[in-house]
């Protein structure tokens, strides 16, 4: 049960907190597979987007004995992450506001394990065209090291791209090897792109953020609606939508991804059967 289902929760568009849990609801069978085990933190919005929202990791009470968490060791002591394993945790977290929930890139129990590696293209300015070239640029490149790649918009400013992975490398290394993807990519356009994270250094360029693979780092999962106006949508899309133009970061929304899936189903579903070994595509990396 939604408590307080008439909370306005976007007001720009009249969502309400019913129409988020709702939206869970219905792409569940979609999300599911993607989210499942992944240590959650909530970004939560108790007052609506119009206010400013927090990020919330511990959860220690106030939470119904059948949802699962996991405790992982931080310095000085702990985190108990939620664990969002079926439809009812999902809408567990609509309940406690949570517009976007942001996941790890590893699951449970291999926590050490990442089962994705993943690319953030941040945009500095808006530039549509130089977003997708960035894109592509990126798919390419992981193309010549033996990869397959999977996109989906940010909902936010750019797009995230992922590499599957068969969870033999533990996270200090698949974050070497996107470090030394970002640093090749950056070396072929850097008049668009750069590693620089600070805006002030990046002078208009695209930053190739891999900061999404570190232990503890997260991303917003596939499917999550982001606390923008609009109730933009993280979603799964094609290289081809890319190369055409089609789509860009806010194409899809909590009121359109419904249709979306209808017309093209879950475009990530086959994702975890391409996971790949990383250490090949590390020694091509350095040695091009």
């Amino acid at each position: 049960m939604i408590t307080h289902p008439d909370k306005i929760l976007f007001p720009d568009d009249g969502i309400t907190k019913q129409e988020l849990a709702d939206y869970y609801e219905a792409i569940a069978p979609a999300m599911l597979p993607h989210i499942r085990n992944r240590p959650v933190t909530m970004e939560r919005y108790n007052r609506g987007i119009g206010e400013k929202g927090f990020f919330h990791k511990n959860v220690t009470r106030g939470f119904p004995e059948w949802l699962s968490r996991v405790e992982v060791p931080k310095k000085g002591g702990t985190v108990h992450h939620v664990l969002v394993t079926d439809e009812r945790s999902l809408l567990w977290l609509a309940n406690q506001n949570c517009i976007t929930p942001h996941v790890w890139t590893s699951r449970v129990p291999d926590l050490d394990r990442p089962d994705v590696c993943v690319f953030d293209l941040d945009p500095s300015v808006d530039d549509v065209e130089a977003l997708r070239v960035a894109a592509l640029q990126l798919r390419d490149l992981l193309g010549e090291l033996g990869l397959s790649s999977w996109v989906k918009t940010s909902g936010s400013r750019g797009f995230h791209i992922a590499v599957p992975l068969d969870r033999r490398a533990r996270f200090g290394a698949v974050a070497g090897f996107a470090d030394a993807v970002a640093r090749k990519l950056v070396e072929r356009d850097p008049d668009r792109l750069t590693v620089a994270f600070s805006k002030a250094d990046r002078g208009g360029r695209i930053l190739v953020d891999t900061g999404r693979n570190a232990y503890g780092a997260m991303f917003a999962a596939a499917y999550a609606v982001r606390a923008r106006p609009g109730a933009p949508v993280s979603a799964p899309c094609t290289w081809e939508e890319i190369e055409r133009g089609a789509v860009h970061p806010q194409s899809f929304t909590l009121r359109t991804m419904a249709g979306r899936l209808g017309t093209v189903g879950d475009l990530w579903a086959d994702m975890a059967d391409a996971a790949h070994s990383l250490e090949d595509a590390a020694k091509r990396v350095e040695q091009s």
